[in-house]
């Protein structure tokens, strides 16, 4: 169906004087920078870590469960369909243009100088809040671990040690980050192969049937309304991949094997995601209870139940080793992107961000700004938690938005004649795959924005619109005044054949 070249086996000095020339060619040197570390398996690991599927799950599986009933499962089938479609676009792109930084380089290559620095910021500032999102989420795990009571000051403290701790590893440089993704991979599928198989085979208390009843969740209503409402856990679920593409420059043969590396993260993600969640469903007592919302936390005592005080601080264990090994991820991807627009010049003190550490082969400032960022944020919440919400509802969104930036470029760039050439290529399949994954990712940012609560006000309806705007508004207020795109002298909206690369473009 699809294209992907078969290289013979060549001496690994070979293998990285062909990446650094085809790096070269692309406009940039590979000069004792970035070291190519990263391993397939590595590779795989910061995408399946970034995705967290036990992350995901755990954070949403209460509220997915209340609103829809155990159906709510079946979301988790049809966004990773979704998203598969974004990511074979997003091989294809970075078979091309394997450059530090991801989603940023892609739509400045693919479209232009502007529509790269749109992407570049909206996807920055979903990063930045997405690393705070999962950073405070983790507080309640961290308190319940230590026999804390769980509390505002709890979780900003756990928050920001969580935070400086992934920052610490992440600037010891690629390999370090290779080894505690792979880790955090085999402690998190491993945990949650573990604890799955102990709920379905000595603590399930329903059939399969189950997940085919709603159990009255959605009543007064269309279902289909609440099933949308649950199926953002698959939504929040399903981004991950590619932070793949956003270390390029640290993989080894990375246009075959970053790629190969976004679809094994969907697989690998997906199943244990759909696992961990079929086995909660199976071993939650009393669907009605949660629906009506008399048991608003049903995972604690679907755990507590199913190991004890003990079994359950050993199963809180790998969740924070999960939620350590997500903000690891997520700090890698969000300051390769901030040093791949430093490096063109388009950032406010690019100078100091495009900074490089010899020794470790780090962008040390850019890591920096991935940890303090989101930690100003979690002490923000001390001032006003409405803030926080207000800032953290953008993550996802911003996620959404710059796929689809990149998969609208890729499209354009398509009917205007763009051939991929890449050791990844969908070949006869490109438009149809690309068209798919366009209107798979216009259908989510709508579930995501859509208002649900009338009760609760109208900001709290369109607090995901209104956050989307504000940052798009920056955004764009700063394009127009300062010009940062006619800064630095990249290359631009050079994929389609024969366009000339204008410093306006």
């Amino acid at each position: 169906m699809f294209v992907e070249s078969r290289e013979a086996p060549e001496a690994k000095t070979q293998d990285l004087d062909e990446d650094a020339a085809h790096l070269a060619s692309l406009g940039y040197k590979y000069e004792a920078q970035f070291k190519r570390e990263m391993t397939f398996w590595g590779n795989v690991s910061l995408g399946f870590t970034y995705l967290s599927p036990v992350v995901g799950i755990y954070s949403l599986f209460a509220i997915a469960l209340g609103t829809a009933g155990p159906p709510m499962i079946w979301s988790l089938v049809i966004v990773g369909a979704g998203q598969l479609f974004v990511a074979m676009i997003f091989g294809e792109v970075v078979s091309n243009y394997p450059v530090a930084g991801g989603v940023y380089p892609w739509s400045r290559r693919l479209w232009g100088r502007k529509w790269g620095w749109m992407n570049g910021w909206v996807y920055l500032a979903a990063l930045l809040t997405t690393i705070a999102s999962v950073a405070y989420g983790a507080g309640p795990y961290l308190a319940a671990f230590l026999g804390l009571e769980s509390s505002v000051n709890a979780t900003i403290l756990a928050a920001l040690v969580i935070i400086a701790l992934a920052t610490c590893l992440n600037l010891l440089g690629t390999g370090v980050l290779n080894k505690v993704a792979m880790l955090g991979l085999i402690a998190e599928l491993g945990g949650a192969i573990v604890v799955g198989l102990w709920l379905i085979i000595g603590h399930r208390n329903h059939d399969l049937s189950v997940l085919f009843d709603s159990f009255g969740a959605g009543e007064g209503s269309d279902y289909f309304v609440a099933f949308a409402a649950a199926g953002l856990i698959g939504i929040f679920q399903y981004y991950g991949f590619e932070a793949c593409g956003d270390v390029a420059e640290e993989v080894p043969n990375p246009g075959s094997t970053i790629p190969k590396a976004m679809r094994m993260t969907i697989y690998i993600g997906g199943a244990a995601a759909m696992f961990v969640c079929l086995s909660l469903i199976l071993a939650v007592p009393d669907f009605g209870a949660v629906i009506s919302g008399a048991d608003s936390d049903p995972l604690v005592g679907v755990l507590m139940a199913a190991f004890g005080p003990v079994g359950y601080k050993v199963v809180l264990g790998v969740v924070l080793i999960s939620f350590v090994s997500c903000v690891l991820s997520l700090q890698a991807a969000a300051s390769r992107l901030t040093y791949s627009m430093a490096r063109d010049g388009i950032l406010p003190f690019s100078g100091l961000l495009a900074r490089f550490s010899q020794k470790r082969h780090v962008p040390p400032y850019a890591l920096l700004i991935a940890g303090i960022f989101p930690a100003l944020v979690v002490i923000g919440s001390k001032i006003s938690e409405d803030a926080l919400v207000a800032i953290i509802s953008f993550a996802a969104m911003g996620m959404y938005l710059g796929f689809q930036m990149v998969v609208l470029a890729s499209l354009r760039a398509r009917l205007k004649g763009w051939k991929p050439a890449g050791k990844y290529q969908l070949g006869r399949w490109g438009i149809p795959v690309n068209v798919m994954a366009m209107l798979w990712g216009v259908l989510g940012m709508i579930n995501m924005a859509w208002p649900r609560t009338p009760e609760a006000g109208w900001f709290a309806n369109y607090i995901v619109l209104i956050s989307s705007i504000v940052v798009l508004g920056i955004g764009l207020l700063y394009l127009v005044l300062r010009k940062p795109h006619l800064k630095g002298d990249a290359p631009a909206a050079d994929a389609i054949k024969g366009q000339p690369s204008t410093t306006g473009n």
